[in-house]
């Protein structure tokens, strides 16, 4: 594995947003000005903005809080890794399921490898974002995590509200909206034998801090420092949070299904009572979204009635 530790101590010391000349960090690193340099080509490289200003030296776009392994671990009962680089969380913890205990979580600051529903790229850029998986053992079976992603969504929400922020809601079946544009998306990955207990990682890619020129996303997309009003988020405190609502809304799936969590989910519908389109591959149905029912299917309201659709390959889009 490549040794990222000069690069974090630089980060480490950029992270509260002063100018820092490239001589004091290269005599806090034990190197000279020139390899200073090329270490900052590197973290820029991160997609992490960092200026020199000659005389001042160098400094962050915009201070952020980097992840801290032991202060997330100190206030959650679950196993807790941050990596400062890694390919994909998700797929760190799918290597590791027949080892690691049930409800460890992985973190990153950086994925050169991220991914979305059905293979797209997600992009990871250092520090700025919120890259977080965690692994269930489900003992009811494959068969019994239908609808789960919804469960996860509503968690989340949750998670977020119990930190006094408002307005985020969930696009069936696994994003995270704010005022009709993407905060975050979740990717359930899930393995395991008929008749045996599921494997299941649960991802989550979440806008923090992005900047317009990260913007190669194909829909309208926003931050939660837009949603909150400034940059000052702790993402630590975001984590347990995060960590807290999954372990009880997990336990509460196990006990109860989708029980309870249907009412959870259309009180945070962001295209509840609406017009809508649902896309399934060549097919396109209209109507209006009338929440979801107790399988985790979407509810559309059609000429013909109610029905419900669900299934991979179905996507929803604004018709308004």
């Amino acid at each position: 594995m490549k040794d990222h530790s000069v690069k974090l101590k630089l980060l480490k010391t950029l992270s509260d947003g002063a100018f820092h000349s490239g001589e004091s960090l290269g005599a806090q690193a034990g190197i000279s000005r020139a390899a200073i340099s090329k270490h900052i080509k590197g973290i820029q490289e991160w997609g992490v903005d960092v200026f020199r200003v000659q005389g001042k030296g160098y400094q962050l776009a915009q201070p952020f809080i980097l992840l801290d392994q032991t202060t997330i671990q100190q206030q959650v009962d679950n196993h807790v890794e941050v990596h400062p680089v890694i390919d994909s969380t998700n797929q760190y913890l799918i290597e590791k399921t027949a080892t690691i205990e049930k409800g460890s979580v992985c973190i990153a600051e950086y994925q050169s490898a991220g991914r979305g529903r059905r293979g797209r790229q997600w992009l990871s850029p250092f520090g700025t974002n919120l890259y977080f998986s965690i692994y269930w053992r489900l003992e009811a079976g494959i068969a019994a995590a239908m609808g789960l992603s919804l469960v996860v969504g509503v968690a989340i929400v949750e998670a977020i509200q119990n930190l006094g922020i408002e307005g985020v809601k969930l696009k069936w079946p696994n994003d995270l909206y704010f005022e009709d544009k993407k905060l975050a998306g979740i990717l359930v990955e899930m393995s395991g034998q008929t008749g045996g207990a599921a494997h299941l990682v649960i991802g989550m890619g979440m806008n923090l801090l992005m900047q317009d020129k990260d913007k190669n996303i194909d829909q309208p997309w926003t931050s939660l420092s837009e949603v909150i009003g400034n940059d000052q988020i702790d993402r630590n405190q975001l984590v347990v949070s995060f960590i807290k609502c999954l372990n009880q809304s997990l336990k509460d799936y196990e006990l109860n299904g989708m029980d309870g969590f249907v009412e959870r989910w259309n009180k945070v519908d962001n295209f509840l009572d609406r017009p809508v389109r649902l896309i399934m591959g060549d097919k396109e149905v209209e109507g209006i979204e009338r929440g979801i029912d107790s399988h985790g299917g979407v509810l559309l309201e059609t000429a013909d009635g109610i029905k419900s659709y669900i299934g991979g390959e179905i996507s929803l889009r604004r018709n308004d």
